[in-house]
């Protein structure tokens, strides 16, 4: 199963291969790695295959952005290119591309504030990219790269676009049969409703998913502040309802605590 995961790298490598050295400028990525659209998302391919069946943790987002897939595409073809096998080649770019830049930085100091480096024996989540990938799967409700209108997806419509479903029905759902034995913490309103449909479809048990985290975007900084005790109750926007992020706290704490004994 994880070996036929790594059929779309392969279908693509030739094409990562020849992406020019100023791929980075199309947008929203280079033409030649469009899948699919429906006159309102397209999606395109980036090297997000890579499935660790082993995983204890499963982090769930959205979908990858343009940021993102330029960093596995990148690192993609380097490691091609260098003649690595296909298998390391796809690892290194899901690694490397999977929630990098300033997001990385929230959600590791979210994932330690619940303690789940501390009980999986481990210094700090961070190593989820480093020296402890084994412990990790990154996923998303749609697997690769969504854009609307040339801008990244937000989310919004998941449950509405027939297009964007039958990724989750497909390639999410292809994943949750393999990592049956993993906790899923869904980042995002679309990431809770795709693992909320994967339970209604028999895919994953309700008991696997840790729900209602605040995404770790730099948008959504004030909620995440609020959640990890940095900012008080009184400090808060109007915007922010406190009530709904101490429950999902105090669940958190809970689920990590039963979970990971």
């Amino acid at each position: 199963m994880a070996t036929d995961s790594l059929a779309p790298f392969r279908h693509h490598a030739r094409l990562l291969r020849a992406l020019g050295a100023d791929f980075a400028t199309e947008s929203p990525l280079p033409a030649s790695l469009w899948m699919a659209g429906d006159g309102r998302h397209d999606i395109y391919y980036a090297p997000f295959d890579f499935l660790n069946p082993k995983a204890k943790v499963v982090l769930v987002g959205i979908a990858p952005g343009r940021a993102q897939a330029l960093v596995a595409l990148a690192t993609a073809q380097s490691q091609l290119l260098a003649g690595v096998d296909d298998a390391t080649a796809a690892a290194a770019a899901k690694y490397a591309a999977s929630w990098s830049g300033p997001i990385r930085h929230h959600l590791v100091r979210m994932l330690d504030f619940l303690g789940v480096a501390r009980r999986l024996g481990i210094a700090s989540t961070a190593e989820f990219w480093t020296t402890r990938t084994d412990l990790v799967h990154m996923t998303a409700a749609v697997r690769y790269p969504v854009f609307t209108a040339g801008k990244n997806y937000n989310g919004s419509g998941l449950e509405r676009s027939a297009l964007l479903l039958e990724q989750v029905d497909t390639l999410l759902a292809t994943e949750c049969a393999v990592l049956s034995h993993s906790l899923f913490i869904p980042f995002g309103a679309a990431a809770q409703v795709a693992c909320d449909r994967m339970v209604a479809r028999g895919h994953l048990r309700p008991a696997q998913i840790l729900a209602g985290l605040p995404h770790p975007s730099g948008a959504n900084a004030e909620r995440v502040a609020y959640f990890l005790g940095q900012k008080s109750r009184e400090a808060l926007s109007t915007q922010t309802r406190a009530a709904p992020i101490d429950a999902a706290r105090e669940t958190a704490l809970d689920v990590i605590a039963r979970w990971f004994p």
